[in-house]
């Protein structure tokens, strides 16, 4: 099993790079499963209808979410979709599903969409106790589980891996844009990076417009954050998992400009 997970779509630029790469890299790289986190799809904060109608064409298997979920009200008219996954420790109650069990290649794939809680700006449930209760209610019904840990904190990300360390099969980090160099495999065969980077404006600040971005930090003033133009890169991992143990026995980095 292959599973391609792409670092979060920034913007309509974002995904029409995603449109133009995933067919290409599905067929070079024998790709089986793919996740793509759109939670920054749709200008930069949240996913429409429209974005969502193109992942599905584009047979994105499972789509995950994060601090930006409800940036965008069409989300409310297909949050309960099973491609959606929002963070699943967002407060009880709140709708949609922070995780589903997907069937390919006669494989059970599960998977988990958490967001962390050190500066992140929203109020969520604990990450680790709820990825316990989610990973103690379907171990028994998933081959493979996957989670998608969007989170700011590098060291809440490696705390997960420690903490889920052999009872998942993959960990990424998403949500910092930028691809790290930490990719690893655990002794209980856990596949691991502290995030997978971002598919989006190569010239920019994490996908932002550059003048923008460099005037809020330069005053402090509040400048209002505009996406930038130009060529796009797409960033993410590919996890290959063996079909006997559904352990992770190889990571590699991907990265198209």
């Amino acid at each position: 099993m292959r599973i391609l997970a792409v670092g979060d779509l920034v913007g309509e630029n974002g995904v029409e790079k995603l449109k133009k790469e995933l067919p290409k890299l599905r067929k070079e790289k024998n790709i089986d499963f793919v996740i793509v986190n759109a939670e920054n799809s749709a200008g930069g904060m949240g996913i429409t209808n429209s974005i969502y109608k193109d992942l599905k064409i584009l047979n994105v298997n499972a789509i995950t979410m994060g601090n930006h979920t409800w940036g965008k009200k069409d989300i409310f008219s297909f949050i309960d979709d099973d491609k959606i996954n929002r963070p699943a420790n967002y407060s009880r109650g709140v709708v949609g599903k922070g995780f589903h069990i997907y069937t390919c290649n006669d494989k059970k794939i599960c998977v988990i969409n958490l967001i962390g809680r050190t500066d992140m700006g929203v109020q969520s449930e604990n990450p680790f106790l709820v990825a316990e209760d989610i990973v103690n209610e379907i171990k028994d019904e998933a081959d493979i589980i996957v989670v998608d840990m969007h989170a700011e904190a590098t060291a809440e990300k490696i705390a997960m891996k420690h903490f889920l360390d052999g009872k998942v099969t993959v960990i990424f980090g998403t949500h910092t844009h930028v691809q790290t160099a930490d990719e690893e495999i655990t002794e209980k065969g856990t596949g691991y990076i502290s995030d997978i980077g971002m598919t989006g404006p190569i010239h920019s600040v994490i996908g932002m417009n550059v003048d923008a971005a460099v005037k809020r930090f330069l005053t402090s003033l509040p400048e209002r954050y505009k996406l930038a133009e130009g060529a796009c890169k797409l960033e993410g991992c590919i996890f290959e998992i063996n079909d006997d143990d559904c352990r992770t026995i190889s990571i590699e980095r991907v990265k198209i400009q």
